[in-house]
């Protein structure tokens, strides 16, 4: 049951209705978003969609992400991201796209106070290094794209508990297990002691799932199939 997961749930999204609706759901206690998931939702002013949240979500944390590609202009855009609420933590990629690391970048801003969520982290190497540039600075998260490592045919849950130790030397960070693709990853999330896991619109839609009895889940999904092939009237 989702009352005995120790792991907080941040909705992943750009859906504006959205995310104002699950702001008073008090199973979400955060918010991420990126670049990709603003343009697939259409929107083109990323200040104006920010303010706009952040006009009612004034207790939740919430990410949003840089764009830039190289360290200064990095630096400019998340000190402008830092300054609109307390809330705010600016998301840095791990690296620039030529794979130039955002550590000392991160170390900087981190030590500065700005919040920052290190993304786009999949090696424990990684997890390391931004821990040991976290570790005197301000609260942070760094998100591990579990999600991901699965999908390259890698179990996650190695590197996830892994990181979870690493991290203890930076205990104002906090672990983001990313990119789930099943509610059985807040479980696992759960299991190893992450502290967040964020989770997309679409599959918060089967947290009732979560705990379910497995032999009514069997009758449930036997009426499902029962019900869909009488309503499309087949006949045989």
């Amino acid at each position: 049951m989702l009352r005995d997961i120790s792991t907080r749930i941040f909705a992943d999204g750009a859906d504006l209705d959205g995310i104002l609706a699950l702001a008073e759901d008090p199973a979400i206690a955060g918010f991420t978003t990126n670049p990709t998931l603003m343009w697939k939702a259409g929107l083109t002013d990323y200040s104006d969609f920010a303010q706009r949240l952040l006009e009612r979500i004034t207790e939740h944390p919430i990410s949003f992400e840089v764009f830039a590609d190289d360290a200064g202009e990095m630096r400019r855009q998340a000190r402008l991201i830092a300054a609109w609420g307390p809330n705010v933590y600016v998301k840095i990629p791990i690296t620039t796209t030529a794979g130039e690391s955002m550590a000392p970048l991160v170390r900087e801003l981190s030590e500065d106070g700005v919040q920052v969520n290190v993304t786009a982290m999949f090696t424990t190497a990684q997890v390391e290094m931004i821990t040991a540039a976290v570790k005197d600075g301000a609260p942070s998260y760094q998100s591990v794209f579990a999600g991901r490592i699965a999908d390259a045919g890698v179990d996650p849950v190695p590197i996830m508990a892994r990181s979870v130790e690493i991290m203890k030397a930076a205990p104002q960070s906090e672990l983001i297990w990313a990119s789930p693709r099943e509610i059985l990853n807040i479980v696992q999330a759960d299991q190893v002691g992450c502290h967040i896991i964020t989770v997309t619109h679409d599959l918060l839609k089967k947290l009732p799932s979560l705990g379910k009895d497995l032999e009514q889940y069997s009758l449930e999904t036997v009426q499902m199939f029962h019900r869909d092939a009488i309503t499309a009237g087949f006949t045989l």
